[in-house]
């Protein structure tokens, strides 16, 4: 790596904000013999344009002897954000990769179907005469043979090992603040009806610690084994055949990852297990430190790592938690370039949301709803409802108020779709959205306005936050609400010139703010700072209505809002992120 190249590697025409002194700093950290860089860099820094100047000072096949690795990853956790590096002119050097679910077969009579259950996935001995045209494994040849290869995370995690991507001199992971949650979750192995293909065969008894737990994620390997080489001895497969072989594969490496860490006496690794209902129903198996997971799927990737997001709070815990040195790591902060005023947070707690006073709470914040959407006639709004069942009974209540006609939502299923209507629409519509608080660009009109219904801590009922709660780590709850906090009021202002306004609902929020100001970013704590209760109108839903509204007029149904337009991403659908990860 040749960090000094870093300034001819940056891709725009000219600097914005403290993307110069950011390079530098970069730099000079990567310089002073750091292997890995953090660069926490607030919403609107331009962090993919720092991204492709880091990975630009890769070395390359000019500079390397015979046995040095050369150019670069760029990877990213969010779908969406690789979305938006396929589609910046800036950035076209970046040849981005994705799963096979993502390209159709082009064979006659199968283009309709995926790659990975095109007849290549199906038949025995299959031999594709145009698999050179093949859109995957063109894509892939291209990207295995670029300069800087852009995937989804989970898509290098999965190709950890391959002879296509093998190490490279640089790795460069953007929206890296949830590394080590993403990798507890994604190395989560989840066993029930509908995840193992030989369920009915392979029920559990109690699972009642890691030993039993050990016990038949063995046996259940070995069925999975001998189902597999029924498969293989067919000359042809069907889908769901094909579907069924590529489920036990990867459900089979899982396990025997599990086993041999679970036995390995010298793993720092922690493992906790979940059996709900008890003999024969489902199982999940969880890391609580994915250091080794993340070894050999991401450190052992790249020679030199930089690690880009606003909130990466705490360097020594986030090290902790990922498996790093931090006496290796440096931090290189980036000053937030947008105008305080224009990002307002607003005090319009109505008590606790938690599951207990939610009852007493919702109800009032419904009318708060109200209150901002009169405030806001002609504006879009986005609700960050937490969970489907807080949205489901905020909507609810909403439509009582006579105000559906203003309201969008969406469910598990139709959540892309539901928020590409939703950004399309000229209507001051209101989204009552589920986990958006990160990936999400509504900058300018697109939204001017959101609430933020319950302060997201982690799920206490998780067996992963009980552990860590049980061992004393409340540092860590507290920042990981506040990272997503963070991350959210990020969501309606991604410019100098742009501005939008941050309700918060939950008197939990507050709470927060103050148990987390040490881990607080100062650019932060001025909004917090300066937070105080809006001048907003008597509650009077008739005028809340604006000037548009693309629902029914009469607002007597709960569920219009997801009656639109359901054009989504395909998804395999088996993975806990898939909201998330593009994870085929």
């Amino acid at each position: 790596m040749d960090p000094a190249r870093i300034f001819d590697e940056f891709p725009a025409p000219e600097y914005r904000g403290n993307q110069r002194q950011a390079l530098a700093d970069i730099r000079d950290a990567f310089a002073a013999g750091n292997d890995v860089v953090l660069v926490r860099a607030p919403t609107g820094s331009g962090k993919s344009l720092l991204a492709r100047a880091i990975a630009g000072c890769a070395r390359t096949a000019g500079e390397a002897g015979a046995e040095e690795v050369i150019d670069a990853y760029y990877t990213t956790p969010q779908v969406s954000q690789l979305d938006d590096v396929a589609e910046d002119p800036l950035l076209s050097d970046l040849e981005v990769i994705r799963g096979k679910n993502n390209y159709d077969c082009i064979l006659p009579g199968e283009t309709d179907t995926p790659v990975d259950q095109a007849p290549c996935a199906r038949e025995r001995k299959f031999d594709c005469q145009v698999k050179h045209r093949c859109p995957y494994f063109s894509d892939r040849a291209i990207a295995s043979n670029r300069p800087v290869a852009a995937m989804t995370l989970a898509y290098f995690m999965q190709t950890a090992g391959s002879d296509v991507f093998g190490p490279r001199d640089v790795v460069v992971i953007d929206e890296a603040h949830g590394l080590g949650d993403w990798a507890e979750m994604y190395a989560t192995i989840e066993l029930g009806p509908e995840t193992v293909p030989v369920w009915e065969d392979t029920r559990p008894q109690a699972v009642d610690d890691l030993e039993d737990a050990a016990g038949y994620a063995q046996r259940l390997a070995d069925v999975g084994e001998r189902r597999v080489q029924e498969l293989r001895q067919q000359e042809e497969l069907t889908p769901e055949e094909v579907a069924e072989r590529d489920r036990l594969n990867k459900l089979r490496q899982d396990l025997s990852w599990f086993v041999e860490d679970y036995r390995d006496p010298e793993s720092v690794t922690t493992w906790v297990v979940d059996q709900p209902e008890g003999e024969g129903g489902s199982v999940t198996i969880k890391p609580l430190d994915p250091e080794k997971y993340l070894k050999h799927t991401v450190w052992d990737r790249g020679q030199r790592h930089a690690l880009l997001s606003a909130t990466i709070l705490n360097k020594e815990a986030f090290c902790a938690n990922v498996g790093l040195d931090p006496d290796n790591v440096a931090l290189v902060d980036v000053g937030h370039t947008f105008p305080v005023e224009h990002r307002p947070l607003y005090d319009v707690t109505q008590g606790k949301m938690t599951y207990e006073h939610r009852e007493e709470t919702l109800p009032k914040i419904a009318r708060i709803v109200v209150r901002a959407m009169q405030h806001h006639p002609d504006e879009k709004g986005l609700i960050h409802c937490h969970s489907y069942a807080i949205a489901e009974q905020l909507e609810s209540l909403l439509v009582d108020f006579g105000v559906g006609s203003r309201l969008r939502s969406h469910d598990s299923e139709d959540r892309d779709g539901q928020l590409t209507a939703w950004k399309r629409s000229d209507d001051p519509d209101v989204f009552l959205s589920v986990k958006m608080e990160e990936a999400l660009d509504l900058e300018g009109d697109l939204c001017r306005w959101q609430v933020i219904c319950k302060a997201p801590y982690p799920n206490t009922r998780d067996s992963r936050v009980a552990q860590r709660l049980e061992d004393g780590q409340w540092g860590w709850y507290y920042r990981t609400a506040l990272r997503t906090v963070i991350q959210a009021c990020g969501r309606v202002v991604r410019a100098p010139d742009d501005h939008g306004a941050t309700y918060l609902a939950d008197s939990s929020l507050l709470d927060l703010f103050e148990r987390a100001r040490v881990d607080m970013p100062d650019w932060f704590a001025e909004q917090v700072d300066r937070m105080a209760p809006p001048d907003l109108p008597a509650f009077d839903p008739a005028s809340a209505l604006g000037g548009g509204g693309s629902g029914d007029s009469t607002g007597d149904s709960a569920s219009s809002g997801r009656s639109r337009s359901r054009s989504r991403r395909r998804s395999s659908g088996t993975s806990p992120m898939a909201d998330v990860w593009d994870t085929e």
